[in-house]
C-alpha cells in the first residue's frame, strides 16, 4: 500500500489535526480521498487503540473544522491483523477550508493554497451564475440581430444558413427565445444600443503626454477588432525590406502579435464592467488596455510559463474559434512572444495591459521629424511634428495640440504649404498630409 493524491496515511490519532487539513487539500484537488489510521508512511499497518469514543472524536474534530461542512464515512477495520480506522469522504462544494485555511493535495504532500488559487476556485464554482456571455439580452429580439452579419458569420463557419432564428439556436445563441448577449455584441445591428461599452477608444500621445490623436469606434465585436488592428497600424511606423525582387513593408511591431493581442483582449475582458477596451501609442510604447483582470486565478507568471488559460467568456471564444480567431489551446500569449519577445503584462487597477515596445525603425516616407528654420515659431513646429506622426489629423485637432484657433492653424498650414514643407493629397475630407523631404 502507498499514498497517493487520494489516500494518506498516518500511525496513531495525535496526528488528527494534519489530517483534518489532507482532507481539505484531496477535496479541493478531487472532492474525494481517505486517511487510514494506524499505517505508517509506508504503507505498513501498526496499529491504533481504539476506545469508546475514538470514532466519535474523528468525527467531531472533522465535522467541526473543515468548512463547508462534510459527512464522512469512519470505520474500524482490520488490516494486517491490526486494528486501524479508515475515513473516507467526499464533497463537491469547494473551496474547502480546515481551520479557516485551505489547502490543496500535491502528490504525497498537502500544501496550502494561495488567496488567488482560492479566488480562482470560486470563481469556477460561481462561473455559470455569474457568466455574462451566455445571459438572455432581455431588452433586444431577434429583429436586432443583423441577417448579413450572421450569414456572413455561419457560412465563414462552414454552417449552412436558413434563417436567423435557426442559425442562432444552432449556435446556442437563444435563450428563452431571446438572443443572448455574445449574438447582438457579435451580429447586432447597433450593439451599443444594448452594452455602451461596445467600443474602443484609440490615442497617439507626443512625448509629455500631449495628446496628438483621440478616435472612438462604436459597433460589433468583429468591426472593433478590426479597428483597433487598424489603429495601431496607422499609427505605428513601417518599414520596408526587399523580398528578392519585392520590397515589403515591415511594421515595427509584429501584425500578427498586434492581433492575437487585440482579439483576446475582446475575448477576455470583463463585460460587467463598463469601461471600453483602449488602444494607447506613444512614442516608445504601445497599450492594449482590457477591462477585468485575468480570470479563474491566473497570474501573469502562470500564463507566460505555460499554455494555460481561463476563458471568462466560453461562448464568444468557441465562436471565434470556429472561424480560426482563436485556438482551444490558450497559446495567445506564448503567440504574442514567439513575434514579440520583449512583450509586457501589467495588472493594474481593473485593468489588463499587453505592452508593445517600439523600435526605432526607419519609416517609409520621411523622417519622424524635421526641423524648421529658426524664423518659424514653436506652434508651426508643434503643428509639423504632429502632421508627421499623424497624416490624416484634422484642423480641430491641430487646433488643441498648438493652442492656436481653427483660423491660426488654417494660417500656418497654408504658410508650410506656400514654403513647400507640406502639401494637401487629396480632398479636405478624407484626404491626408504629405510633408516633403529636404
Amino acid at each position: 500500500m502507498v499514498e497517493n493524491e487520494r489516500t494518506e496515511y498516518k500511525k496513531s490519532i495525535s496526528e488528527l489535526k494534519e489530517a483534518v487539513e489532507t482532507i481539505s487539500g484531496m477535496l479541493n484537488k478531487h472532492g474525494e480521498g481517505e486517511v487510514l489510521f494506524g499505517i505508517k508512511n509506508d504503507g505498513k499497518a501498526v496499529g491504533i487503540e481504539i476506545g469508546a469514543k475514538t470514532i466519535r472524536d474523528i468525527s467531531r474534530t472533522i465535522t467541526q473544522n473543515i468548512e463547508p461542512k462534510i459527512h464522512p464515512e469512519i470505520k474500524e477495520e482490520m488490516l494486517e491483523e491490526k486494528k486501524c480506522v479508515r475515513v473516507s469522504f467526499s464533497g463537491n462544494n469547494v473551496p474547502y477550508f480546515a481551520y479557516g485555511r485551505a489547502f490543496i493535495r500535491i502528490g504525497e504532500e498537502t500544501r496550502r493554497l494561495s488567496p488567488i488559487e482560492i479566488e480562482g476556485m470560486f470563481a469556477k464554482k460561481n462561473k455559470e451564475l455569474y457568466r455574462w456571455d451566455n445571459k438572455a439580452c432581455e431588452k433586444a429580439s431577434i429583429s436586432d440581430i443583423s441577417a448579413s452579419k450572421l450569414r456572413g458569420f455561419v457560412e465563414k463557419a462552414g454552417l449552412k444558413f436558413k434563417s436567423k432564428e435557426s442559425s442562432l439556436k444552432k449556435l446556442g445563441l437563444m435563450q428563452n427565445e431571446k438572443p443572448v448577449n455574445t449574438a447582438i455584441l457579435m451580429f447586432g445591428e447597433t450593439p451599443q444600443n444594448f452594452f455602451p461599452n461596445a467600443r474602443m477608444r484609440g490615442a497617439v500621445f507626443l512625448k509629455g503626454g500631449t495628446m496628438l490623436d483621440s478616435k472612438e469606434f462604436e459597433g460589433d465585436l468583429f468591426y472593433l477588432i478590426e479597428e483597433a488592428q487598424k489603429y495601431i497600424l496607422q499609427n505605428i511606423h513601417i518599414g520596408e525590406r526587399i523580398d528578392g525582387l519585392i520590397r515589403v513593408e515591415v511594421p515595427e511591431i509584429n501584425p500578427d502579435a498586434i492581433r492575437e493581442a487585440v482579439v483576446n483582449a475582446f475575448c477576455h475582458r470583463n463585460y460587467y464592467l463598463y469601461g471600453s477596451i483602449d488602444i494607447a501609442v506613444y512614442q516608445d510604447r504601445v497599450e492594449i488596455r482590457s477591462p477585468g483582470k485575468l480570470y479563474g486565478g491566473l497570474t501573469i507568471e502562470r500564463i507566460i510559463k505555460g499554455n494555460v488559460s481561463e476563458r471568462r467568456n466560453e461562448l464568444i471564444a468557441e465562436l471565434l474559434h470556429r472561424i480560426h480567431m482563436v485556438e482551444r489551446w490558450g497559446r495567445g500569449i506564448e503567440k504574442i512572444l514567439l513575434a514579440e519577445p520583449e512583450t509586457g503584462f501589467i495588472e493594474i487597477g481593473r485593468q489588463f495591459k499587453t505592452v508593445f515596445p517600439r523600435k526605432t525603425i526607419t519609416p517609409k516616407t520621411t523622417e519622424t521629424t524635421q526641423k524648421l528654420p529658426r524664423n518659424y515659431p514653436e506652434t508651426t513646429q508643434k503643428i509639423l511634428d504632429a502632421i508627421i506622426l499623424n497624416p490624416s489629423i484634422t484642423r480641430s485637432e491641430l487646433s488643441k495640440i498648438s493652442d492656436l484657433s481653427e483660423d491660426g492653424v488654417k494660417y500656418t498650414l497654408n504658410k508650410l504649404k506656400k514654403d513647400k514643407v507640406i502639401r494637401r493629397v487629396g480632398p479636405d475630407k478624407g484626404g491626408h498630409w504629405e510633408v516633403l523631404e529636404k
